[in-house]
């Protein structure tokens, strides 16, 4: 298994994607935006693969982390195939932690599930 990317909210989307590519040699996506959720987000790539994904979208707050709010927002798992989202979901829910979404294809077309792990911290499981 393998981290595929960390996500973070940030308040100037362009300006936190400029940051990564100036002074970490990234490399940004074209960035993807869903107009129904004012939603906005940028994959910035490195040079040995790893990926953070910096999102933007209305009404975050400076509150504890939920997911909504600006900073961490989540750790994605990448576990090889829409089977294994699949069958790790499951065996997390039977454990007794939420599923906050998925598994679902996403509009950007990720495959994925999101869990609620320790401490409310939120996990992206991923093909």
């Amino acid at each position: 298994m393998k981290i595929a990317h960390i996500a973070l909210f940030v308040r100037e989307l362009e300006q936190a994607r400029d940051f990564f590519i100036e002074y970490f040699g990234g490399r940004a996506n074209e960035g993807y935006h869903n107009p129904k959720t004012g939603f906005r987000s940028y994959f910035i790539r490195f040079d040995d693969g790893a990926q953070i994904e910096l999102m933007q979208k209305p009404a975050l707050s400076d509150g504890t982390q939920s997911g909504s709010c600006y900073g961490y927002a989540h750790m994605a798992f990448s576990v090889g195939s829409r089977a294994a989202v699949d069958e790790l979901t499951e065996r997390l829910r039977a454990a007794g932690y939420a599923v906050i979404s998925g598994p679902r294809t996403t509009g950007d077309g990720y495959y994925e599930s999101c869990i609620a792990a320790f401490e409310g911290n939120l996990i992206e499981i991923t093909e």
